[in-house]
């Protein structure tokens, strides 16, 4: 009887360390999104390396009318992180030793997880290390927080049939999303903001392909397409009132892939003309060759008493499932 108890007890030490295979099994990682995690020793955190994570990891987002940080950080020393301290979804480590090092991690602590270690003989190769890879772990990051809002919005997913139907694309939204206008391959989707804040909007539709001029010339094109569109299907209270651009801020233009197909990204400020309502959109115009057009999509958000980073992730997340059947 000792013995099958002992056996039963070794079994469920097992069984709790690990999988058949013998592989830890993983915590699942934690974390409000845009949360990075820093994990450096105090002294290198005051100092000039400190200030290098600031300036890469707490930039501005581009295209928000107010500064927001691409990543809200929490620093912490490297003899703290442990526990449910390194179960963070998005992780940073920075350290000291006689060799320099640099490498990217996933599920190392937690999973899913995304930690980027960067090791240094001093703080200046740090600094050095972390300049010449800033974009990298930037995208890295966004990438990792992207991918979880999909995630999130995949649990509750509103039905896109009549969408494809019209324009032969679909899309994965939350079912808070409701169309709220329709017009033959127009389509614009709300969702209303909780206590009154405000409405995140989305709009769909298709221009011929020449509509899109190649080069410099892209995004006075599509500048130009979006005000008229929203011209024509998005006004206000006041017969007069329609949204455009903002003037005031020039639009941000990246190159894209969306649905393993070329895309602009237009990030920029629209605003309400003869009215006072603005804030923050992303377009992405979306070449589809086969059908000889570009499919346009849409997002932006009116919440004039928050902060709109994350408003702004949620709808890239979704724009950014956009599939051309």
């Amino acid at each position: 009887m000792r013995i099958l108890i002992a056996l039963c007890l070794t079994a469920v030490l097992v069984l709790s360390c690990g999988n058949e295979k013998g592989q830890r099994i993983l915590p699942e990682s934690s974390g409000k999104l845009n949360q990075l995690s820093v994990v450096i020793d105090n002294n290198l955190w005051e100092g000039t390396v400190g200030e290098t994570v600031r300036e890469i990891f707490g930039a501005p987002v581009e295209g928000l009318p107010q500064e927001e940080p691409l990543f809200s950080m929490n620093q912490m020393p490297s003899e703290v992180f442990n526990g449910f301290a390194a179960t963070n979804r998005i992780v940073l480590k920075i350290s000291v030793a006689d060799s320099s090092s640099m490498s990217i991690l996933t599920d190392t602590y937690a999973k899913p997880q995304t930690v980027v270690s960067v090791v240094g003989e001093s703080g200046n190769e740090i600094i050095k290390t972390l300049k010449s890879n800033a974009n990298k772990f930037v995208d890295t990051f966004k990438k990792a927080e992207l991918s979880e809002q999909q995630k999130r919005i995949a649990i509750s997913l509103g039905k896109t049939d009549v969408i494809k139907k019209e324009l032969g694309v679909t899309l994965k939204y939350q079912t808070a999303y409701r169309i709220a206008k329709q017009d033959d391959k127009f389509f614009w989707l709300r969702k209303t903001l909780s206590e009154g804040k405000g409405s995140l909007d989305m709009m769909i539709y298709e221009v011929p392909i020449d509509a899109i001029r190649k080069g410099d010339s892209a995004v006075t094109d599509i500048v130009k397409i979006r005000d008229e569109y929203g011209k024509k299907y998005i006004t206000g209270e006041d017969d007069n009132a329609y949204m455009g651009t903002e003037d005031a801020y020039a639009p941000y233009i990246f190159d894209a892939i969306i649905d393993n197909k070329p895309a602009y990204e237009t990030k920029g400020i629209w605003d309400m003309k003869n009215d006072w309502m603005s804030g923050p959109f992303i377009n992405y115009a979306v070449e589809d060759k086969i059908n000889k057009r570009y499919v346009i999509i849409e997002g932006y958000a009116y919440a004039p008493s928050a902060r709109k980073r994350e408003y702004m992730l949620e709808i890239e997340a979704i724009l950014k499932t956009l599939r051309i059947q």
